[in-house]
């Protein structure tokens, strides 16, 4: 009898299945982008931007084909997938709410980071995860179990596909190396835009914006970089000073979170002031605003340019969390903790958190800290009423056990009493705030108030040393909790300048007040404390000089903000002339560093 040919309903089916299944999870994404507005989901996908969602949805087909393959099985490849979709698209809502930016590759390093995900996003989210997390495990060696059954031919295609799809997704991992075929073909209708991400993400789809964050050079290569150019940088600013030879103590503060709510416009602060204690300090010494390169985030990279006086707007666009990208990869990287332990200090790093956050661990050891103090290893850990984290006076304590030590001491202190979340901190809130009267904002009015004191009665107690100590203080960001109504008003500098204070026990600093950025801080510390300076230093203050301040589209100039840095020749000069300097340590060759540039 003649066979009559059948046409295969079911794989048909199964693949339009799995192709729409990749559509609605690319939708999903979006949606996740856009505060979950469908509208503006739809209209990216089928409207404005067709080409580059279904380039996206090309890169989710081939990471489908890769995880069924690996786990042998289209269900369970399917179960896999939407679990890991989900929690993806759900972090990168809840990133853009509190931080307002998006998700990046690098983040999902933090997976594993459970203690500072539960204290983010609050314990039933954090149960939700952990149930995700559990069900993504389950299906791995279930499926793997099951796998070992599938018939010889199966288990070929399979491996093909494994290959395959494993070769596809190294290729597109190398999405911003030059001559890359995908990254060609967004380039054809996508509009990047390196100095916002969130911009990044919302013009080029979540998984474009996704992919533009992957692994790239930290910067791009300089104009005329060599050795001989390093070199005439060195000699020009490698100038010997008659500074004193006295090596007091230095305390470094990176307090979270903390900065003046009084300055935003639509705020206004009811039941006193959180900030008197702190005032009552900083109008009497060298203090003013810092501009803090993120909003309601980025603390690693506001230490990264406090201890190397090296600037993120000077790095690629996705050179996102140098902590984690960048300062890893060296073995030794030129900071204050080394120029300061080769002048004979104890150096100690203290954070009562974990010590993984960030790489922080590792990244201490890069930098050449002799001690690394966390939650643990800690002495003090009295804690706040229902505050989850260590409190600044207990933190402060224990900088000022270290200064007991007769050897000169750098202490850097990142405390976390004001770390979101904020609600239900405090059972008695003296402050409210007319604008914006949220629980969040309530609290964190009596966290920077306690904050404050925590942080008056340990300089008043380093009052009593006999040593010289000399401290610089510094919020790393405003926190994000401000109705969109509050931010709708502050865009721009105003949602990006926390307080700072330097002090030293013996008040010979001047009084003044400026606005500045983080990684100035430490030439200007010397600069105001007459200790010697290093010849970067030099050119840090040379740059300050002409630019107090600047992050990317935020340019302080002649006590103005521009978007745009206006330049003449000689301001020029000296811009290029630390570009090539970070360029050197960062990407380079490091002839500065073989210079003693940076001691």
């Amino acid at each position: 009898m003649q066979k009559f040919y059948k046409f295969p309903w079911r794989q048909v089916l199964k693949f339009i299945g799995v192709l729409g299944l990749i559509i609605v999870s690319n939708l999903f994404f979006q949606l996740m982008q856009n505060d979950f507005s469908f509208d503006l989901a739809v209209k990216f996908a089928f409207s404005w931007h067709t080409q580059k969602f279904f380039l996206g949805c090309f890169v989710l087909l081939v990471f489908f084909g890769w995880l069924s393959s690996l786990l042998g099985s289209l269900r369970i490849g399917v179960l896999a997938y939407l679990l890991v979709v989900l929690g993806i698209g759900s972090a990168n809502f809840l990133k853009m709410n509190y931080r307002m930016e998006p998700i990046y590759p690098d983040d999902l390093k933090m997976i594993t980071e459970f203690g500072m995900i539960r204290d983010m996003v609050g314990l039933p989210i954090f149960l939700l995860f952990l149930l995700l997390l559990a069900a993504a495990i389950f299906l791995l060696i279930f499926s793997w179990k099951q796998s070992v059954n599938l018939e010889k031919k199966q288990q070929w295609l399979r491996i093909a596909c494994f290959v395959l799809t494993s070769s596809l997704l190294v290729y597109i991992g190398s999405f911003n190396q030059q001559n890359n075929l995908l990254r060609k073909a967004y380039d054809k209708t996508a509009l990047w835009i390196p100095y916002s991400q969130k911009m990044n993400y919302y013009n080029t789809g979540f998984i474009g914006g996704f992919l533009y964050n992957l692994p790239v050079e930290a910067m791009e290569k300089t104009k005329g970089y060599s050795e001989e150019t390093v070199k005439k940088i060195v000699n020009k600013y490698q100038v010997s000073s008659k500074k004193t030879t006295e090596k007091p103590n230095i305390i470094y503060i990176m307090s979270e979170s903390f900065s003046d709510p009084s300055r935003l416009n639509g705020l206004e602060i009811l039941g006193g002031d959180p900030l008197q204690a702190y005032r009552s300090v900083a109008d009497k010494t060298y203090s003013g605003q810092m501009l803090s390169q993120n909003y309601g985030g980025g603390t690693a990279n506001i230490e990264f340019e406090a201890l190397t006086g090296f600037s993120m707007e000077l790095f690629n666009a996705q050179m996102t969390t140098p902590y984690t990208m960048l300062v890893p990869e060296f073995s030794s990287f030129p900071s204050l903790v080394e120029t300061l332990k080769k002048r004979g200090y104890e150096t100690t790093a203290i954070h009562p958190y974990n010590t993984s956050m960030y790489k922080r661990k590792d990244v201490y050891r890069t930098f050449g800290f002799d001690h690394f103090l966390d939650e643990q290893t800690m002495k003090h850990k009295k804690k706040l009423e229902n505050n989850p984290y260590i409190s600044d006076e207990a933190a402060y304590r224990e900088v000022f056990d270290q200064l007991k030590n007769k050897q000169p001491q750098f202490l850097h202190l990142v405390t976390m009493q004001t770390h979101m979340p904020y609600e239900n901190k405090y059972s008695d809130v003296s402050y409210t705030a007319k604008g914006d009267s949220s629980l969040a904002v309530k609290n964190y009015l009596q966290d920077i108030a306690y904050s404050s004191e925590a942080l008056n009665n340990f300089l008043k107690k380093l009052d009593q040393l006999p040593k010289r100590t000399l401290v610089v203080f510094w919020g790393d960001h405003l926190p994000g909790i401000y109705s969109d109504t509050i931010q709708a008003a502050n865009q721009g500098p105003l949602l990006h300048e926390t307080e700072f204070l330097m002090y030293d026990n013996r008040h010979e600093l001047a009084q003044q007040q400026v606005t500045t950025s983080p990684f100035y801080f430490a030439a200007d510390l010397f600069h105001q404390g007459n200790l010697p300076l290093t010849g970067f230093q030099n050119l840090l203050l040379a740059l300050q000089k002409e630019w107090p301040a600047f992050e990317k589209e935020m340019y302080y100039q002649s006590g103005k903000w521009f978007k745009e840095a206006p330049v003449n020749k000689a301001q020029e000069e000296i811009y290029q002339n630390y570009q090539m300097i970070q360029y050197d340590i960062t990407t380079g060759e490091q002839y500065s560093l073989q210079e003693n540039f940076f001691e």
